[in-house]
């Protein structure tokens, strides 16, 4: 009787053929617990879509695909043909050449599928916006996570007795929280004392000190 290796509860290669085998284990608790908040987080970004907001999307991701583009090939050849084939096969023709309704007809569309795709895209702006506002507060929360603990190893190994007490002026620094206004201010004076410099640069003939 052949007994099987893999634990109880967990899914092998053999329940899903035609898949790679490769070994699984169960998430750890914090992972599984970000992994349930980013669901959270995009179901209550989409339940809170209007209904109208909900067709646009639909149909936008409607014209991404490539039957849309055969569908819109295939409705232009059987527009043009009955309208330039010889009179003796007597069909009529609704739109001769230069295909002034078939002009019209393709200039609307493109206007409403941009005006949809814009719509689309503006709403993934914002929600990238929001992402990245979380990601700031939370890189922002973890720098003065980190600083906090430098603060308290620091103050842990002055008072440690077998530990000698030196002073590591690095340690000082990293202990203090970064403020990010600061950062943002110093950043935008390097660049624009950068700028100036690269136009100074240029108006004397110079070559960049970076080429």
């Amino acid at each position: 009787m052949k007994t099987s290796s893999t634990p109880e509860g967990e899914s092998s290669a053999e329940d899903y053929p035609g898949t790679i085998g490769l070994p699984t284990a169960p998430l750890p608790d914090p992972i599984g617990k970000n992994i349930d908040a980013i669901v959270a987080l995009q179901t209550k970004s989409h339940r809170d879509l209007p209904q109208h907001q909900r067709f646009v999307e639909a149909a936008t991701g409607f014209f991404g695909r490539p039957m849309f583009l055969y569908g819109i090939m295939l409705s232009t050849v059987l527009w043009v043909l009955p309208n330039v084939l010889p009179e003796q096969w007597e069909l009529m023709r609704f739109d001769p050449f230069p295909f002034e309704w078939l002009q019209f007809s393709l200039g609307f569309g493109s206007l409403l599928m941009t005006i949809a795709i814009l719509i689309k895209q503006n709403r993934q702006e914002q929600l990238a916006e929001q992402r990245a506002q979380l990601g700031l507060q939370m890189n922002l929360l973890s720098e003065q996570k980190i600083a906090k603990l430098i603060a308290l190893l620091e103050e842990l190994r002055v008072d440690l007795p077998m530990v000698q007490d030196r002073l590591d002026a690095e340690a000082e620094v990293l202990k203090q929280a970064t403020d990010p206004h600061m950062v943002v201010n110093t950043l935008e004076r390097r660049l624009e004392e950068e700028l100036a410099q690269l136009q100074q640069q240029e108006k004397s003939g110079e070559q960049p000190s970076g080429s």
